[in-house]
């Protein structure tokens, strides 16, 4: 197969009418990273069956709460060290077979979940062995995948491109918790995990069928080490536009994720609304914010000024957060929610975009490692510092204090440092 370099003879003319307010389809016309879109939808539903099904059968078999949480740090790790070091793999191999090799990886693993709960193992070191090689195949595919997609489509069209996948593994957040609450009491946990296996199938032919992406420049055969990931950390250190857009994203998930405290807001707070109803829109309300956000990405997609779009983006996530820890409605806060998880949509888009748009094709390897290192860590540092002042301030001052300490950080950040505010394409 031929390596495709994206040029703009696929873009189109601007469009009129409600044509821009919705989603930016262009990208899809062009068909490899149509088919990487297409395996994206395949699996962002199918995992999270998987991600639903292991914490389900952890607590079947131990009854302890403990144990889950002990499972998902365990999955943590292999996911860090193996994200860094397939960012370095991504830049010095063709990424296309990279692709092939993990989803087979996952692939196999998800058949060897089913293998386990089929013949009715129930050993909570097994489960958590097979999630932290799950994870390990998960961090060196992630990189992989989003750096191919400068590859596959032109500059120009990348935030769009970024706003159809974040759209759809956002849907996927959302629909497969819920298919996989309806399946179980009909099916069982063993056939979740031989579904997502099966959609990991669509997933691994979709990859075939796309072009080589083989390293761009040098040719001679390079490795993926330590020097190549401190390498990365430097390039990251020398291009500030870089930097902060990943401190852009610290700023907002460890100051600004709430997620920690929805149990106790829904038992404290919400309580007259229903527990488990209330407990179940707060869990609902960022993904569907952000999905929603990404049905009308044409609101957006076509800016060009990419570094405000992420500083307005991230003052607009902590207001909403600060506005919902200030409600006490049920329908209020889930709205601010909502409102959230649009503007955690609008930084997604434009902080893809920088990263593929600003590093060189060699680099973008290890900046999508370090990306989902920072997107994955991030949210789990949230939950510590969260439920830490929620203890302390209750959970709707610290709510509402992490919203506008998100706010005021980020802009003294934009002001002190105005390479991301000057960014354009």
């Amino acid at each position: 197969m031929r390596t495709q370099t994206p040029d703009d003879t696929t873009a189109a003319p601007p469009r009129s009418g409600w044509r821009r307010w919705a989603m930016d389809t262009r990208p899809l016309r062009i068909p490899a990273y149509r088919r990487l879109w297409t395996s994206t939808i395949v699996t962002s539903v199918g995992s999270q069956l998987t991600a639903v099904a292991v914490p389900k059968q952890i607590f079947d078999i131990t009854g302890s709460s403990a144990w889950v949480g002990a499972a998902s740090l365990a999955g943590l790790l292999p996911l860090i060290v193996f994200a860094l070091w397939g960012g370095a793999v991504a830049d010095t191999m063709d990424r296309r077979r990279l692709l092939l090799i993990t989803n087979a990886g996952i692939g196999v693993t998800s058949l060897l979940f089913f293998v386990q709960a089929a013949t009715g193992m129930k050993s909570v070191a097994v489960l958590m062995v097979l999630l932290a090689l799950q994870q390990a195949f998960w961090g060196l595919n992630a990189p992989a995948r989003t750096a191919s997609i400068a590859r596959l489509v032109p500059e120009a069209q990348l935030p769009a491109a970024n706003a159809l996948g974040s759209t759809v593994m956002q849907t996927g957040q959302v629909v497969g918790p819920l298919l996989a609450g309806a399946l179980i009491p009909v099916i069982g946990l063993p056939e979740l995990y031989l579904i997502d296996a099966l959609a990991l199938c669509v997933t691994v032919w979709a990859v075939y069928r796309l072009p080589a992406l083989p390293p761009l420049g040098d040719t001679r055969p390079r490795r993926a080490g330590v020097r190549e990931i401190a390498e990365g950390f430097r390039y990251i250190s020398m291009h500030k536009v870089l930097l902060l857009s990943f401190l852009a994203d610290i700023i907002a998930m460890v100051l600004g994720m709430p997620r920690a405290l929805f149990p106790q807001l829904a038992a404290q707070t919400y309580a007259p609304y229903g527990e488990g109803l209330a407990l179940g829109l707060l869990f609902a309300a960022i993904p569907v914010g952000a999905v929603l956000g990404g049905l009308f990405s044409g609101t957006f997609s076509r800016a060009r000024r990419h570094g405000l779009m992420v500083i307005g983006a991230v003052v607009g996530w902590g207001a909403a957060v600060a506005g919902f820890g200030l409600s006490r409605n049920l329908w209020i806060a889930v709205a601010f929610l909502a409102a959230a998880g649009v503007a955690d949509m609008v930084s997604m888009v434009f902080r893809g975009a920088i990263l593929l748009s600003a590093a060189t094709d060699e680099m973008r390897g290890r900046m999508q490692g370090v990306f989902t290192v920072v997107v994955a860590g991030g949210p789990r540092l949230a939950d510590v510092l969260h439920g830490t002042a929620g203890s302390v301030f209750g959970p709707r001052a610290a709510v509402a204090g992490g919203g506008v300490l998100v706010v005021a950080v980020m802009l003294a950040l934009a002001a002190a440092v105005p390479a991301l505010r000057r960014y354009r394409v």
